[in-house]
């Protein structure tokens, strides 16, 4: 068990967005490089991955999660965290096709190289699938939206171009760990459009963007991803904040959509699952490690807020 007390002064101290990037992590499924000559629409299914896709030369048109469609300039980037379902486009209002996967050329293990469409102007995409550290009812994951645009993310981010030419020499070359490197840099590449989605107050000011955009409750919500074992009350995040408790439980609520208590219930008992269903642990040290008496009661707890009990969650998971 974590000691509190010697815990309550070593939280983070960076930037509210650094820490809660420090905290979320993806995971590379696959990765690909799109060659696409026009006219060329592709559709993209609903999917438990997150995908994205950077326009590194010429652009196109995106036909949102939202059913709008919105032009693509070279060096947009865009991050599905959800994978809803969404198309791409050389133009609007073109037959779309089911993007070919089983055509593509495999370059080295879950890299993909694909040239395709018609004779006209030409667009290079990198696209991938990523899967975040954290499941999709995660409170955090319910508070992204469904689509994250980054627009001009090459101008704004000077790194940016190197990336881009550094995966370009991946897929070309096919070396031995082509895949593990181009995972790191497509790791580097989502977090810079989650950072410039968030600093440039692309979409609305709610939910996730308001939450870290917000000093405050930013900083409050870091520490509690940062340490989701700890059994945070009220009172401790409220000083984290430097303000009252009811000050600090009025703001916490009307940004984050959640009480205080009700959000690190959900994410100590989402980090739970993900000991018990990933991680493989047995449910009573899940619950000791949380700080439960019991197991009985661990389970309860868990069982109201996950929906189902832990032991029918690991036999699942086994």
């Amino acid at each position: 068990m974590l000691d509190h007390s010697s815990k309550s002064d070593i939280l983070p101290s960076g930037d509210p967005l650094t820490d809660m990037l420090q905290g979320l992590r993806l995971d590379g499924v696959e990765y690909g490089r799109c060659q696409l000559a026009a006219p060329w629409c592709f559709t993209f299914p609903k999917q438990e991955d997150a995908r994205f896709h950077f326009v590194a030369e010429t652009g196109c048109w995106l036909f949102t999660p939202e059913g709008e469609w919105e032009e693509l300039t070279a060096g947009d980037a865009v991050l599905i965290p959800h994978g809803a379902a969404h198309m791409l486009a050389s133009h609007p209002g073109l037959e779309p096709k089911a993007f070919p996967r089983r055509e593509c050329r495999a370059i080295c293990e879950d890299v993909f190289d694909f040239h395709g469409g018609g004779s006209g102007g030409q667009s290079l995409l990198f696209c991938g699938s990523m899967r975040f550290n954290l499941d999709r009812l995660h409170p955090l994951m319910r508070m992204m939206p469904d689509m994250m645009r980054a627009q001009e993310l090459m101008k704004s981010e000077p790194t940016i171009p190197h990336l881009l030419n550094a995966m370009v020499s991946e897929c070309g070359m096919s070396r031995v760990g082509a895949g593990g490197i181009l995972a790191r840099l497509a790791d580097v590449l989502a977090a810079q459009i989650i950072r410039s989605w968030v600093e440039h107050g692309c979409g609305n000011a709610k939910g996730w963007i308001a939450a870290v955009r917000d000093r405050e409750v930013g900083r409050v919500l870091a520490a509690i991803h940062a340490e989701p074992e700890r059994d945070w009350t009220v009172a401790e995040l409220a000083r984290l904040m430097g303000a009252s408790r009811s000050s600090f439980a009025e703001k916490f609520a009307q940004i984050v959509g959640e009480t205080p208590a009700r959000y690190v219930a959900q994410v100590r008992m989402h980090q739970a699952r993900q000991w018990i269903s990933r991680d493989r642990d047995r449910i009573a040290e899940v619950a000791h490690r949380l700080g439960y008496d019991s197991e009985a009661s661990f389970s309860r707890a868990f069982k109201r807020i996950i929906g189902t009990a832990p032991g029918r969650m690991r036999a699942q998971a086994a």
